[in-house]
């Protein structure tokens, strides 16, 4: 790998949208027949063309990509008017944003381009290949390199390069939450590689289905220490074709994941995959599971399930999982309170680590006093998923789901801040210490971070964290009912 100065672009990070030449929107209207729109996009020397009667009442788009595969591959007549092939999936973002921001949205939502929208109003729009021509070689042409690998072998390639990206955006002040999106979108990305290609190899699927992640991957908080959490959604079929439609997505399942574990994104231990029969199922299976947590409230079933509160769709039929949010939305508004009580039980037992003395309090582990990192993150997390699913607030990312709580007066200005700043605090020694172990040790990563390591000021820094975290924890278990 080429050293971090040529790795990095540091310019990169502080630019944003608007510091890039974006492109002026080239418009066509919607009854503008396949031959003329081609022909323009060749004389305006343009990849992208908007649909519509003006750039305030865009319509759709068509690409390049979009004239070959949906006109000339179906062999389309020319005088086709290009709204019947046209795009209808427009992502906007807001000139101020930054680079990495508009990046990642691109990511997520596999867009190749953008709409800049300032004032409610369409200015412009960008392309992958412009933003990544300012990157060069930093960790987005690393991510598109990804997006073009097939083989296994070439993904755990791209997967055992992750510590060294990771260790290298951190050591040049990266945000910890920028780094776990782009952990994320690898994993993500990785996993929709192996999808299509198991699908490629099995054929394709019986039944429409959606193939979502939960846990830290549905949060958008992955570390360099991870295992799989997923499950599919696949559509209700008649009695008849239930055990084929069955019988596939188990198989699709197995590979999907057994092809993960080769690459190096390991098997949960707890067997929360979707390989294991429990957690393939049709649509209303699914929302028959949610109904009996729900309905249970139990605090065993609080512990066993809360996963499944931060879900995230990464193939497929996204709506399936949509339908399925929109059920668990309506029966949340009749849950007993009993069942947010015993969401949020874990989160205030959970005792921060400090002693009678306020000092940090450890585990011995191999002759070494260590700190469990991921359980000192772990009420934050946790309460802040209990305040969402109560507030209705369907986000799934933490330091958003806080932010999105401040906005309903749920917390103030100063306890937001404070909580975010915790977890970002945490979440940055969890990943340096992961990119360490694995790096200078040639360690397996781990959520344990040994204390000697510490300098004085992270050491006076984490106390000050576990104050908050205590404190908080005593403001809601005072009023935690009437609070919820």
């Amino acid at each position: 790998m080429k050293s971090g100065t040529t790795f990095i672009s540091d310019q990169f990070y502080a630019k944003h949208v608007s510091d890039l030449h974006f492109r002026h929107l080239r418009m066509a209207k919607a009854s503008t027949s396949i031959q003329d729109s081609a022909a323009q996009m060749a004389k305006e020397q343009v990849s992208c063309l908007f649909v519509g009667e003006s750039p305030q009442q865009i319509q759709g788009y068509v690409t390049d990509i979009t004239l070959r595969d949906q006109a000339l591959a179906k062999g389309l007549a020319f005088d086709t008017p290009i709204s019947e092939i046209m795009e209808h999936t427009m992502v906007s973002i807001h000139p101020e944003a930054t680079l990495v921001e508009a990046l990642l949205l691109m990511f997520r939502t596999k867009s190749r381009y953008l709409l800049v929208k300032e004032n409610e109003q369409y200015i412009g729009w960008i392309s992958r290949t412009k933003i990544l021509t300012e990157q060069s070689q930093g960790p987005f042409m690393f991510i598109q390199s990804v997006k073009e690998a097939r083989q296994i072998t070439e993904l755990k390639d791209k997967w055992q390069r992750m510590p060294e990206i990771i260790h290298l955006l951190l050591s040049r002040g990266m945000k910890a939450g920028i780094v776990n999106q782009i952990i994320t979108t690898v994993a993500d990305t990785i996993t929709q590689r192996v999808i299509e290609r198991v699908i490629k190899e099995i054929g394709s699927p019986p039944a429409k289905f959606v193939f979502f992640v939960l846990g830290s991957e549905g949060r958008g908080e992955l570390t360099l220490k991870t295992d799989q959490d997923n499950a599919i959604i696949y559509e209700d079929k008649a009695n008849e074709q239930r055990e084929a439609v069955r019988a596939y997505f188990l198989d699709f399942a197995t590979r999907v994941s057994t092809a993960l574990d080769q690459i190096g994104i390991a098997f949960c231990d707890g067997e929360l995959m979707a390989m294991n029969p429990k957690w393939t199922h049709s649509l209303s299976h699914w929302k028959r599971n949610y109904e009996s947590w729900i309905s249970d409230a139990s605090q065993e079933t609080a512990m066993n399930y809360s996963t499944f509160f931060d879900c995230r769709a990464i193939f497929g039929e996204e709506s399936l999982l949509v339908e399925l949010k929109d059920y668990m939305g309506e029966l949340l508004e009749k849950a007993p309170e009993r069942f947010f009580i015993n969401l949020g039980y874990n989160a205030l037992q959970y005792e921060p680590p400090l002693t009678f003395f306020r000092n940090i309090k450890t585990e011995k582990i191999d002759g070494e006093k260590q700190l469990n990192l991921k359980q000192t993150m772990r009420p934050i997390v946790d309460l802040a998923r209990v305040f969402a699913l109560k507030h209705k607030i369907h986000e799934t990312n933490t330091v958003r789901r806080i932010d999105l709580l401040r906005q309903k007066g749920v917390f103030t200005m100063p306890e937001t801040q404070e909580l975010i700043h915790a977890f970002n605090y945490l979440m940055s020694l969890r990943l340096e210490n992961q990119a360490g172990l694995i790096l200078e040790k040639k360690e397996k990563p781990k959520n344990f971070l040994t204390l000697d390591s510490l300098t004085k000021v992270q050491s006076v820094t984490l106390i000050e964290i576990f104050k908050v975290i205590k404190d908080f924890q005593a403001r809601i278990k005072f009023s935690f009912t009437r609070s919820l």
